[in-house]
């Protein structure tokens, strides 16, 4: 009898994960490495929200909470879907978990069964596939092409959709692509959604308030009301308010998978941190001014990178809605050669060949599930990002040969 359970063998540790733990590595061991692959801001949590973390602590809330959600933090997710996105929800409603994550793994495995297929449009956050596996579920990939912006069309959602389909899962602004569905764009898709009723709809709004451009966030249930108690709509407060460690995710839904949701985790982590839940509830009720001064920065680190990297040779990339990250075509390097002699096959290679060569950490397009491409994170100092881009355009540069036409 094998120690390790069977279903261990059909999911992969998550490669994001991967990339930092080995950035953070050789950069242990005196290497210069220039870490591009973390998802999470580089600003601090907001003094305000430390402060309000603070008091909670000085005022004894260290004990366990509701399972899921104390009554004040239900409140601020309550006030700001109706501020931000003019949704309607009770506290009944509404679930708190232990991160964005525990959020969605709570939703698969309180609704989906053996067989039920999930939608996932590719290229895709990391996590959805694998959770979806372990919830014993069938993962559904649409490729979403560079030329729509990695955006899903409405032809393929209706297309992807069988008498099986549990979830279509939709991500906006995106990781990995940093791109964002305008109102009419997310129109397109509910549209298709609400001619299906055995659908439902999984929104991962994590990265609604990092917008550029004067760019206006929607959300599905926002724009077809039809779809409201077909919809959980999943936010938290790591990447906006710069809370990853926070461990601090929510969403709104329908009462009987909130109440599912709810008896999962009361057997997996019960509560999250009560000092946690005291700081988002701080976050989301205090001034959201800060929001717009820090995406001014993101913005302008986001123009710089990608200026530079299309003016490497052999990459591209558009310029994203939101997020905080370019998710570049490298095309353009494969079938090449690197100057040891090694061909450039895949993205994998490329990011490796940065890695080894340069000392630039990236993900490869493989991981999120759409190849030839790369991504990198552009949450770190405008000065980092200067460097890391001339080292992949002298990478790029030093390689040799034709690039692959069937690439």
């Amino acid at each position: 009898m094998a120690f390790i359970a069977d279903r261990l063998s059909r999911i992969k540790p998550s490669p994001t994960l991967a990339v930092t733990a080995k950035a953070a590595e050789l950069k242990a061991s005196g290497k210069d490495i220039i870490g591009l692959g973390a998802g999470e801001p580089d600003f601090d949590t907001p003094d305000f929200v430390k402060e309000g973390a603070k008091a909670a602590i000085d005022a004894g809330k260290t004990k366990y909470t509701a399972v899921d959600g104390t009554p004040e933090l239900k409140d601020a997710i309550i006030a700001k879907f109706k501020r931000d996105n003019n949704l309607t929800y009770t506290r009944e409603q509404i679930t708190v978990g232990t991160g964005g994550k525990q959020v969605l793994y709570n939703a698969l495995m309180a609704s989906v069964n053996p067989g039920d297929e999930v939608v996932i449009p590719a290229p895709y956050w990391v996590s959805y596939p694998d959770m979806t596996l372990l919830a014993e579920g069938e993962p559904v990939f649409v490729e979403c092409s560079a030329d729509n912006e990695f955006k899903l069309q409405a032809n393929d959602l209706e297309a992807a959709i069988t008498n099986k389909t549990k979830w279509v899962i939709l991500n906006s602004p995106s990781n990995p692509t940093g791109s964002a569905y305008s109102w009419d764009e997310m129109k397109a898709l509910t549209d298709v959604l609400v001619k299906y009723p055995h659908v439902y709809i999984m929104t991962d709004d994590m990265y609604e308030h990092l917008v550029y451009d004067g760019f206006e966030f929607c959300t599905p249930a926002q724009v077809e009301p039809k779809l409201f108690d077909r919809t959980l709509t999943c936010n938290g407060v790591s990447k906006s308010y710069a809370m990853t460690g926070w461990r601090i995710g929510y969403a709104g839904g329908p009462k009987e998978l909130i109440k599912a949701m709810s008896k999962i985790q009361s057997q997996s982590t019960s509560n999250p941190s009560s000092i946690s839940q005291a700081a988002a509830t701080t976050a989301l009720n205090g001034d959201q001014s800060f929001l717009q001064e820090r995406n001014d920065v993101f913005k302008d680190r986001r123009d710089l990178v990608v200026k530079m990297l299309n003016d490497a040779e052999g990459v591209s990339c558009h310029t994203p809605e939101g997020a905080f990250y370019i998710y570049a075509s490298c095309k353009g390097c494969i079938g090449k050669k690197t100057p040891e002699g090694k061909t450039i096959n895949t993205d994998e290679d490329f990011v490796t060949y940065l890695l080894e060569t340069v000392g630039v950490a990236a993900v490869h397009g493989e991981a999120f599930g759409l190849s030839p491409f790369f991504r990198i994170s552009y949450a770190t100092s405008t000065e980092a990002l200067t460097e890391a881009c001339k080292r992949i355009q002298k990478a790029c540069e030093a390689l040799k040969g034709q690039a692959c036409e069937a690439a």
